[in-house]
């Protein structure tokens, strides 16, 4: 990974930000209350009237995958959920890994140059193998360019990240709430949006002792050096980029 500030000015630097909504997305939503039989039957309900639901994802990439529904209204961002929302979508987080097992991947997608194909917030769940990251130094990469803190969670930008804005969001101690993490997450979109506009980004959790959230904008493409030599470029060092999230 190598640091170049010169780089972020250069035409064509900036990925777009994410497209304003249309009349026929919310007419053709699935995951807008109402429109509960354009889903397969979900696999939770969280209130009643729902809140928040879990359903088969319909074009699943693994053997098992499922979505997160963050809301019943069309809520087009991570940003629109309050906290009580968060707080529901953590605890669907965890009630399925707890009732299903397994090593489970919890994501983010939002814009469709993170990946994501309908506006309508969501996650997913996928059951599969996480890689090691080997972060014994969490605590150590947490201090280094502290966002905000809530209660015992931090949000740091990432010393070493390999693109504009990565931050890191845990437990420097090992101990601490999951849905403090994700309403420092959503803070930190926020403030994304402040900074440089309404930018596509992923977020993922790793869970376990040293549980944490990793949180990746989408303001730059991965070009011929990024995919040939496995060399990341970031335009905004960890510094600049704590300082501008902070203000």
């Amino acid at each position: 990974m190598i640091f170049a500030p010169g780089r972020k000015d250069r035409p064509g630097g900036w990925l777009p930000e994410i497209d304003p909504p249309t009349e026929a997305e919310l007419e053709r939503c699935p995951f807008c209350a109402g429109r509960e039989d354009r889903t397969p039957p979900e696999t939770l309900r969280l209130g009643d009237p729902w809140r928040v639901r879990v359903v088969p994802n319909l074009y699943p990439a693994f053997d098992r995958q499922e979505v997160v529904v963050h809301a019943p209204d069309h809520v087009r961002s991570f940003t629109e959920l309050g906290e009580e929302q968060v707080a529901l979508v953590a605890e669907a987080w965890q009630r399925r890994i707890a009732d299903e097992g397994g090593t489970v991947l919890a994501l983010i997608n939002e814009g469709r140059l993170a990946g994501a194909s309908l506006p309508h917030s969501h996650s997913q769940l996928v059951w599969t193998e996480l890689p090691d990251e080997g972060l014994d130094r969490l605590p150590e990469l947490l201090a280094a360019y502290e966002i905000r803190r809530r209660g015992s969670v931090v949000a740091s930008a990432h010393p070493y990240g390999a693109g504009p804005y990565e931050c890191l969001v845990g437990p420097p101690d090992g101990t601490g709430d999951i849905g403090d993490g994700l309403v420092l997450v959503r803070d930190l979109v926020r403030r994304l949006h402040h900074a440089e506009g309404v930018r596509p980004w992923n977020a993922w959790l790793h869970p376990g002792p040293r549980w944490h959230i990793h949180f990746v904008p989408r303001l730059t493409a991965l070009a011929g050096i990024e995919l040939g030599a496995g060399i990341h470029l970031n335009v905004v060092p960890p510094d600049r980029a704590a300082e501008r999230l902070r203000n």
